[in-house]
């Protein structure tokens, strides 16, 4: 009993790291899933292409992570492992069910075994099948795993899944991409200097991550739309002079 008193408090602290972490956010599409994530400040002497918050498992499936970065990238070198094994054996990539199950796996592992601590992530794992259907996980701390059309981990993940329950809609291509940044700018500053965007298409594309330059361009786009509809979003509010 003292022994699973304990293992619980280990795991709501591994939850309260995901909560102080930047914030990350998935969104399924039609023909594409998007990833758009906090970046963090770097120091001024640090390389900032050393620090990222998405990265890729296989050549078909990245993932974002919030809470602690070492832990993230013990996880992620043994999704990536798990990746190549299952080549390996089966001589074909595996789903993106199977990697989201096997990270979940290994954190649930870790809540349960002496002498280990769990793992204090929460990550969003997302690609695209052999059939062609986008699939979009999450896995917390506990080792659960689920499906999601769109969600948020991280310090900012309760405003951000508020917003997106009012406003999702399977989109497709540019339009899931703007969907994504706009829910992210609900608590990031709207600049390519405070968030990283990632983009996975069907077919053999891989994960394209944006430059700068192209997310500056869609920050500004994403904020011109933004403040079009403000204006409808008010009409028909009648202010007495």
């Amino acid at each position: 009993m003292r022994l699973y008193g304990a293992c619980r408090f280990q795991v709501e602290y591994a939850m309260e790291a995901v909560k102080r972490g930047t914030t990350a956010v998935g969104v399924r599409g039609k023909d594409c899933i998007v990833l758009a994530v906090e970046r963090k400040a770097t120091a001024k002497l640090q390389d900032a292409r050393t620090v990222r918050k998405i990265v890729s498992v296989d050549e078909h499936v990245c993932l974002a992570f919030a809470g602690l970065l070492a832990d993230a990238r013990v996880l992620v070198d043994r999704a990536r492992v798990e990746a190549q094994s299952y080549r390996l054996t089966f001589d074909e990539r595996p789903s993106v069910e199977h990697l989201a199950s096997h990270i979940a796996g290994v954190q649930q592992k870790y809540t349960q075994s002496g002498g280990m601590r769990p793992f204090g992530v929460a990550a969003l794992i997302l690609g695209f099948d052999e059939g062609g259907a986008p699939r979009l996980f999450q896995t917390d701390p506990a080792g659960a795993s689920s499906e999601w059309k769109a969600n948020a981990i991280g310090k900012g993940s309760k405003t951000v899944r508020e917003w997106l329950e009012k406003n999702y809609k399977e989109e497709e291509g540019e339009e899931a991409v703007h969907l994504a940044v706009r829910a992210l700018i609900e608590v990031v500053e709207p600049t390519s200097k405070t968030m990283e965007v990632a983009v996975v298409r069907a077919g053999d594309a891989g994960v394209e991550v944006m430059s700068e330059e192209d997310l500056d361009a869609l920050v500004k786009a994403v904020q011109a739309k933004k403040e079009a509809e403000a204006p409808a979003a008010r009409g028909g509010m009648q202010v007495d002079s």
